[in-house]
C-alpha cells in the first residue's frame, strides 16, 4: 500500500543528499573542467582534424585515470588540512619542496601564456583587439577574486563551467555519423602506425587532460573550503562527475573537427573556429565562446594555483576569504602571473601556436614527478591513517604513472632519432 509519509521522508532524504552535494561539489567540477582550458580546446580540436574520431578512445581511457589522480588531492588535503605544496615540503625536505614548487610556477606561468593566447584568439574572431581582452580579462578575474569569499568564487566559477558545456550541442549541428564514431573511436587503433607525430599528439592529449597545476589547485581548494574527513565521499563523487563532464566535452571537441574538418591542417581552436564559421556558423560560434570561456576558467585556476602554493611554502596569509590587506602577497602574485602573462600574447610576433603546444607535451613530461610525490603521500599510514591507499589504488595509480613515463620516454627517442618510427 502507498504510503504518503513513507514516500515524503524518503524524498527528503535524497533532496537532503542532493542539497549536501551541491555544498560540497566545487573543487573537483571546477579543476576538471578547467582542465579543458584553452591549449586542451586547441589540442582535442586538432587531433579531431588530423585524426578524425580515431583517437577518441584516448579520452575515454583518460576519464578513469583523472578521477583516479585526483581523488587523491581530495583525501590528502581533507586529512591534513594542507595544501600539496605544504605537503610536499613537510613529507619530502626542502629540497624537493623547491623541486616541485619550481616546477609548477613554470609550467603554470607558460599554461596561463596559453590561456591568454587562447582568450584573445577567440575574442579576435568577433573583432576584439587583444589588448581589449588582455585588459577585460584581468579586471574581471579581479573581481572574482577580491569578493572575500571562496563560496561566491567557486559558484562564479561553476558559472563558467556550465558555459564549457557548449561544445556538446554544436557537435549535434554537423549531424556526425554515430555508427562511424563507434567504429573507429572506441576501440584502441594507431592511425598512420607508430610515428613521432602521434606520439606527440598522444602526449599533448595527456598532457593537457591531467596537469600537474591540477594537484596543487584541488588539494589548496579544498582545505580553502574547509572540506573534513566526513566529506571525503562526496568530494570524490565530486571529482568523478567532474572526470565525465571533461571527458565528455573532448570527446565532444574531437568530434566536432572529426566530422567537418578531418584532414584540414589547423594550428588552434580558433582557427577551426573560422573554419567552421564557414561550414556551419553556428557551430563555429560555438567554438569561439566556448574557446574563451575555456581560458578564462583555465586562468581563473591555474593563477590560483600558484598563489596558494606560494603562500604555503613562504607562510604567506593564502584564502580567498580574506580581504587584500589580509592577504597581500597572496593577491599580489596572483596578478603578477596574470599581467605578465597577458603581457606576452602582446608581444609582435611571438609564435603563440608553438608556445601551446609545447607546453601540453612540457606538463606530460613533468606530470611524472609530481604523481610519484602524491603517491607516496598517500601511503604514510602515519599522516593518512584510514584514507592511505589501497593497494589497488596504488596498482592503478603506478600503472598511471608508468604509463605515462613510457609515452614521454617513446616521443623523447623520436624525437632524437626522427627516422625509428616512420
Amino acid at each position: 500500500m502507498f504510503s504518503v509519509s513513507a514516500f515524503y521522508y524518503k524524498f527528503r532524504r535524497v533532496w537532503k543528499s542532493i542539497m549536501l552535494f551541491f555544498m560540497i561539489a566545487g573543487p573537483g567540477i571546477v579543476v576538471m573542467v578547467a582542465d579543458n582550458d584553452a591549449g586542451g580546446i586547441t589540442t582535442y580540436a586538432s587531433t579531431g582534424a588530423k585524426y578524425g574520431y580515431c583517437l577518441i578512445w584516448v579520452i575515454i581511457i583518460l576519464i578513469p585515470v583523472c578521477y583516479y589522480v585526483q581523488e587523491m588531492t581530495v583525501r590528502l588535503g581533507a586529512v591534513t588540512k594542507r595544501g600539496h605544496a605544504e605537503a610536499i615540503f613537510a613529507g619530502f625536505g626542502p629540497f624537493w619542496g623547491w623541486f616541485s614548487l619550481l616546477d609548477l610556477v613554470v609550467v603554470n606561468w607558460l599554461t596561463m601564456v596559453t590561456e591568454f593566447i587562447g582568450m584573445t584568439a577567440a575574442l579576435n574572431i568577433f573583432g576584439v583587439p587583444p589588448y581589449l581582452t588582455a585588459i577585460g580579462v584581468i579586471i574581471l578575474m579581479g573581481i572574482m577574486v577580491l569578493n572575500g569569499s571562496y563560496w561566491t568564487w567557486e559558484k562564479i566559477a561553476l558559472l563558467f563551467c556550465a558555459v564549457n558545456l557548449i561544445y556538446i550541442p554544436g557537435a549535434f549541428m554537423v549531424n556526425p555519423s554515430v555508427s562511424e564514431i563507434m567504429h573507429k573511436g572506441i576501440l584502441p587503433n594507431f592511425p598512420g602506425g607508430l610515428n613521432n607525430e602521434l606520439f606527440f599528439y598522444l602526449m599533448a592529449n595527456v598532457g593537457t587532460t591531467i596537469a600537474p597545476w591540477m594537484l596543487f589547485f584541488q588539494q589548496s581548494a579544498v582545505v580553502d573550503k574547509g572540506m573534513k574527513e566526513k566529506d571525503i565521499p562526496w568530494g570524490k563523487f565530486d571529482t568523478f562527475f567532474g572526470s565525465l563532464l571533461t571527458g565528455i566535452v573532448a570527446i565532444f571537441i574531437i568530434i566536432v573537427t572529426g566530422t567537418v574538418l578531418n584532414g584540414v591542417n589547423i594550428d588552434d581552436a580558433a582557427q577551426a573556429s573560422i573554419k567552421l564559421m564557414e561550414i556551419n556558423k553556428h557551430t563555429g560560434v560555438f567554438m569561439a565562446i566556448g574557446l574563451f570561456d575555456a581560458g578564462l576558467l583555465g586562468a581563473v585556476c591555474i593563477s590560483l594555483a600558484s598563489s596558494w602554493a606560494f603562500g604555503e611554502v613562504f607562510g604567506w596569509a593564502h584564502s580567498l576569504n580574506l580581504k587584500v590587506r589580509e592577504a597581500p602577497w597572496f593577491y599580489g602574485n596572483y596578478f603578477f602571473s596574470l599581467i605578465t602573462a597577458g603581457a606576452v600574447v602582446l608581444i609582435p610576433n611571438a609564435p603563440l601556436v608553438m608556445i601551446t603546444l609545447f607546453v601540453q607535451v612540457v606538463a606530460v613530461t613533468l606530470l611524472p614527478a609530481a604523481l610519484v610525490f602524491l603517491i607516496l603521500l598517500l601511503n604514510n599510514k602515519k599522516t593518512m591513517g584510514e584514507y592511505t591507499n589501497t593497494l589497488s589504488q596504488n596498482i592503478i595509480n603506478t600503472a598511471i604513472v608508468v604509463a605515462i613515463i613510457i609515452i614521454s620516454s617513446l616521443y623523447g627517442i623520436g624525437t632524437l632519432f626522427p627516422n625509428l618510427f616512420k
